[in-house]
C-alpha cells in the first residue's frame, strides 16, 4: 500500500505545472558560493535546508520526510534534531531527495527533462562503476581493476556535483518562497482620465490622437454656398429638349 502511494505521488509530480526558479545547469550562475559550500559540506547544508523547508518547526520533522518505509518509526518526535543529523550523515542521498520531494509537493514543481537527464546520468554512471568493480573482482585483471577505479572516481565526482547543484536549486527556491529577491517593481501611476459629459458635443480622447470624431449638432454640415451657385442651371430643361423626331 505504501509503495503504491509513493508511485502515485511520483506520477502526480510529472503533471505539476510550476518549474524550479533555476534548473540544475543554472545553479552555479544563480548562487556560486552556496554551490561550493554544498559541494564541500553537503550534509551540513542538507541539515539546514531540511530545517528551513520545515519553516524551522522541528516538531514537523519525520525521517526522510515520510518518503521511506522507516519514516515515523525512528523516534523522531523525541529528538528530531539528532534524528535529522543522523539522516543527513548516514543517508545523505535520501536526505537531499526527500527535501526535493517536499518542495515539489508543496509548490507543485515539476522536474524538467534536462534535470531528469542529469539525475539519470548520475545513477547510470554509478551502476556502471559498480558493475565494473564486480567484474574486476571476479576476473582479477589489473586493467579492469584500474578502469573500475577510474569509473568509481568519476561517478563520485558527478554524484557530489549533482547533489550540490540540487541543494543550491532548493535554496534558491526557498529564497523565492521567503521573498529574498528584493522588492517588487513599483507599478506606474496610470494617466489621468476624463469622463465625457452630456453637454459635450465631442467625447474626450483618452490615449488616442485627436481626430475629427463627432460632428456638431445640425448634421449634415452646411457648407458655405450650399447648394452650389448656378445649380440648377437657368432655363431648365433646355429649349432643344427633347430632340426633334422623338416620338411623342
Amino acid at each position: 500500500m505504501a509503495s503504491q502511494e509513493h508511485l502515485d505521488k511520483m506520477q502526480l509530480r510529472q503533471n505539476y505545472r510550476n518549474l524550479w526558479h533555476t534548473d540544475l545547469m543554472g545553479t552555479i550562475q544563480a548562487d556560486a558560493p552556496y554551490c561550493c559550500l554544498a559541494c564541500w559540506c553537503g550534509p551540513c547544508v542538507s541539515y539546514l535546508l531540511r530545517k528551513r523547508a520545515l519553516y524551522n518547526d522541528m516538531s514537523r520533522y519525520v525521517c526522510c520526510a515520510g518518503y521511506m518505509p522507516c519514516s515515523g518509526r525512528c523516534g523522531e518526535s523525541r529528538c528530531p534534531e539528532l534524528c535529522l543529523a543522523t539522516e543527513v550523515f548516514l543517508c545523505f542521498g535520501n536526505s537531499v531527495a526527500s527535501t526535493r520531494f517536499m518542495l515539489q509537493d508543496e509548490f507543485n514543481i515539476q522536474t524538467t527533462r534536462c534535470d531528469n537527464c542529469i539525475i539519470g546520468f548520475m545513477f547510470c554512471l554509478q551502476q556502471i562503476a559498480c558493475i565494473f568493480s564486480i567484474v574486476a573482482m571476479i576476473v582479477g585483471s589489473g586493467e579492469i581493476q584500474e578502469a573500475s577505479q577510474l569509473l568509481s572516481c568519476l561517478a563520485e565526482l558527478v554524484y557530489c556535483t549533482v547533489c550540490a547543484c540540487m541543494q543550491t536549486q532548493h535554496k534558491v527556491e526557498m529564497d523565492k518562497r521567503d521573498g529574498m529577491f528584493g522588492p517588487q517593481p513599483v507599478m506606474a501611476v496610470p494617466p489621468i482620465q476624463q469622463m465625457s459629459r452630456i453637454d459635450q458635443a465631442i467625447p474626450p480622447s483618452v490615449g488616442y490622437p485627436p481626430q475629427g470624431y463627432g460632428q456638431p449638432y445640425g448634421y449634415p454640415p452646411q457648407a458655405q454656398g450650399y447648394p452650389a451657385a448656378g445649380y440648377p442651371p437657368p432655363a431648365y430643361p433646355p429649349s432643344n429638349y427633347p430632340p426633334s423626331g422623338y416620338p411623342k
